[in-house]
């Protein structure tokens, strides 16, 4: 099982079509998965099975961190993009 932070620092690995799921409360140490929504909707098996949330589409979260980092003035950590990411998905997503 793989933690927030480790699926948001692999996000070029996965395909735009996948959606990653994770354990709230969400913090980088959150379990989480990447899977295919559903074509029925709601939440991959997986993902229900472990007690998971929706957290955001993989190609969303590509973009916000490749927005929000282009308008950082100074070098950002893994933990920075993966809270910057958690504050996007609960707040603005």
């Amino acid at each position: 099982m793989n933690r927030l932070i480790e699926v948001v620092d692999r996000l070029s690995e996965f395909d735009d079509n996948g959606t990653i799921y994770a354990s709230e409360p969400w913090t980088e140490t959150s379990c989480a998965i990447v899977a295919v929504e559903p074509e029925v909707g709601g939440l991959p098996l997986e993902a229900a099975e472990r007690g998971m949330t929706y957290f955001l589409e993989v190609s969303i979260a590509r973009d916000f961190i490749e927005d929000w980092q282009s308008l950082q003035n100074e070098k950002v950590t893994s933990s920075d993009i993966c809270r910057r990411l958690i504050q996007y998905a609960t707040n603005d997503a």
